[in-house]
């Protein structure tokens, strides 16, 4: 279920703390034509790539995305699980639970 008009807390459900940082659950839609938010799919933050996924080049730029959107380094930001699924989560390094949310918002990830 996707859900376009989303509260600032409802990105809570896609966030989890982890040792070392904060994760975020992500589901890509590649080849999209434009990259940005989509809004909320369940339980995960919808994400458009205009990028294919071959040779993992969607998962470039979702992390090249992602670091520019939250303003973070890319450095800063890992693909903890999904490389090669739509579904993923991403690691925001340092980063507490309460400040991804606050930035994800900020982002507009979540209207």
């Amino acid at each position: 279920m996707l859900n376009h008009e989303a509260s600032p807390t409802a990105v809570v459900g896609a966030l989890n703390v982890h040792v070392e940082g904060a994760v975020v659950a992500i589901v890509v839609v590649p080849r999209s034509g434009i990259t940005g938010f989509a809004g909320l799919e369940s339980d995960a933050i919808r994400v458009r790539l205009a990028a294919p996924p071959v040779d993992g080049s969607a998962n470039a730029a979702l992390i090249r995305f992602l670091a520019r959107a939250l303003d973070v380094l890319r450095s800063q930001v890992r693909i903890v699980s999904g490389e090669h699924g739509r579904r993923k989560r991403v690691l925001f390094v340092g980063m507490s639970q309460e400040e991804l949310g606050q930035r994800l918002h900020t982002a507009g990830a979540v209207r």
